[in-house]
């Protein structure tokens, strides 16, 4: 079997993704603490998903990536809590708040650092297309340019795989449901609480994808 490096945040899309390709290789996933208030809980769910599907779990530090750039995951102060998910310039100004420079370059550099270590073929992201409207380096423009910059400057050529890169959050449910993915092992809040807070974005995306989909959402919320 083929090998592939997964980017496993704990979140939904990630876990989709890794669980969607796991008949297909042997998986490493890498799951990130850049200083973000949701290091803790990603990392212990993320353990969790990996023992579920049966593949190899590292975490990396980076803690200078989480002092760039003034983020509201990393420098403290309030997150940003769109009022509307459909009002596109009000979560382009919360993406803004949340940015971190440069997070998928580097998350996915890493994944091919490790790909080309471990003779790998594939890096496994969960990138999105509800994510993509306001997160560009979740887009299919980004997929394919990384994928022409990795057939340079990679040996092996190295692939980024994005399984999910043309479906909504409903549909990201629906077929993690299918696969029986236990959702109850992911973990989607900003706020890094033991229980998610429920009113952040990432929180009011996962609630509704759940509603949407007509899935049992097995999350409890604060909010």
């Amino acid at each position: 079997m083929s090998k592939a490096i997964s980017i496993l945040s704990a979140g939904m899309d990630s876990a989709v993704a890794t669980a969607l390709l796991a008949s297909e290789y042997e998986i490493h996933a890498l799951t990130f603490d850049y200083g973000q208030r949701s290091a803790s809980m990603e990392i212990e769910h993320a353990r969790k998903l990996a023992k579920h599907l049966g593949i190899e779990h590292t975490t990396i530090e980076l803690p200078w990536l989480g002092r760039l750039g003034g983020s509201a995951l990393t420098a403290g102060g309030e997150i940003p809590s769109p009022a509307d998910l459909d009002d596109r310039e009000e979560c382009l100004e919360t993406a803004r708040r949340v940015w971190v420079p440069g997070r998928n370059i580097v998350f996915t550099a890493i994944g091919v650092s490790f790909a080309e270590a471990l003779d790998a073929d594939a890096v496994i992201v969960g990138w999105d297309l509800e994510e993509a409207e306001t997160f560009p380096d979740n887009s299919a423009e980004f997929l394919d340019a990384f994928n022409r910059l990795l057939g340079i400057g990679t040996l092996r050529g190295v692939e980024v795989r994005a399984p999910l890169i043309g479906m909504t959050k409903r549909e990201i449910v629906e077929v993690g449901s299918a696969l029986g993915l236990p959702f109850e092992l992911t973990y989607s809040c900003y706020s890094g609480g033991e229980v998610h807070c429920g009113v952040c974005e990432s929180c009011m995306r996962r609630r509704r994808a759940f509603k949407l989909a007509g899935v049992e959402d097995p999350t409890g919320y604060l909010e």
